[in-house]
């Protein structure tokens, strides 16, 4: 079948459009390439632009009529970013969605994947959450995807629309091959952080946040290996009428991740395990957004998609060590 993939150049996006392409099925790629590198689109069906183009979209439609569902990617996602430009994140990540599930609707392509985040829920006093715990987003970031949660929600029930919403916890790594994986030269996220702190690329890696009320004070988080998230998405467009027929809903909204809490100094004694040697440390407050965290409770997503996570921790941890060292190659620059 195939599949619009929007942010499909992008660090999980590419990754998708190639488990998608492995299953047997073709991403047909629509991304503005605002921060996505055009070297991770590779050779397939791309259309850049804006997911609020209507006639880009309208044209997509009429090139390829065939196409069964649409993975909704494409959006900012940096938390303390989105803290200080908050109306560029309700624009390009809210703003722009309506437009697109709009005209996806009119076009006759009704089914959307959604890319959610984990970062909406409340802290709960085991860090587990299940999918219909209570909600706190506490960034602009988490609130853009809170509400764009609740359009396909609301949208779902009054027109033809049909939602399966992923809540993603926090994925790491590359994809198997060593094709794609984080470009932005600083990553913000955690593994990133490590990466050139073990490299030399910066003087150490810094612990955003010590006192927060886990094990050892630090953040927890539920770290699933991004090739496994992948796999998610391909499990969810091939069984996205049978999930929505056995919630009998017009929408639904699934865990994605790992089933197990992972503080960061935990992250980074399996950093420096797989390494090989020890990593430098500071230590700083909280940055603006973060929270204690969160583990999923992934019931749903074994039962709806017959899914769950296969690689570990430390397998994520080798193939981004991998490809940091393959990215020049790839990008050109490290």
């Amino acid at each position: 079948m195939k599949v619009l993939v929007t942010g499909g150049a992008g660090y999980i996006g590419s990754i998708t459009a190639k488990a998608l392409e492995e299953a047997g099925h073709t991403p047909i790629i629509l991304d503005s390439l605002l921060n996505g590198p055009r070297a991770f689109v590779r050779d397939r069906i791309f259309y850049e632009g804006d997911i609020a183009d209507r006639d880009l979209l309208a044209r997509i439609a009429e090139d390829h009529p065939d196409i069964y569902a649409t993975i909704h990617m494409a959006a900012r996602i940096v938390v303390p970013e989105s803290v200080e430009k908050p109306y560029e994140y309700y624009r390009d990540n809210v703003a722009k969605s309506l437009e697109l599930f709009d005209q996806l609707t009119g076009l006759g392509l009704p089914r959307v994947l959604f890319s959610s985040s984990a970062s909406l829920y409340a802290s709960t006093e085991d860090f587990e959450v299940v999918e219909d715990d209570v909600l706190a987003p506490g960034s602009p970031y988490a609130r853009t995807k809170r509400m764009i949660e609740e359009v396909l929600q609301d949208l779902a029930v009054a027109t033809d629309l049909r939602a399966v919403i992923l809540r993603y916890f926090n994925p790491i790594g590359s994809d198997p091959d060593l094709e794609s994986g984080i470009y932005v030269k600083e990553p913000s996220h955690v593994l990133g952080q490590l990466v050139l702190a073990a490299r030399g690329q910066k003087p150490s890696f810094t612990i955003t946040g010590t006192d927060w009320p886990t094990s050892d004070g630090t953040g927890i988080r539920d770290y699933i290996h991004v090739w496994d998230l992948a796999r998610a998405h391909v499990r969810a467009v091939e069984r996205f009428d049978d999930v929505l027929a056995e919630v009998e809903a017009p929408s639904v909204v699934i865990n994605v991740g790992n089933g197990e809490g992972v503080t960061v100094r935990e992250l980074v004694e399996s950093f420096e395990r797989v390494f090989g040697s020890a990593v430098p440390l500071t230590e700083s407050g909280p940055r603006p957004g973060d929270v204690a965290g969160a583990f999923a409770n992934v019931d749903r997503s074994a039962r709806l998609l017959d899914w769950s996570s296969e690689l570990t921790i430390d397998d994520a941890i080798d193939s981004a060590l991998k490809w940091a060292d393959r990215r020049q190659e790839i990008l050109g620059y490290e």
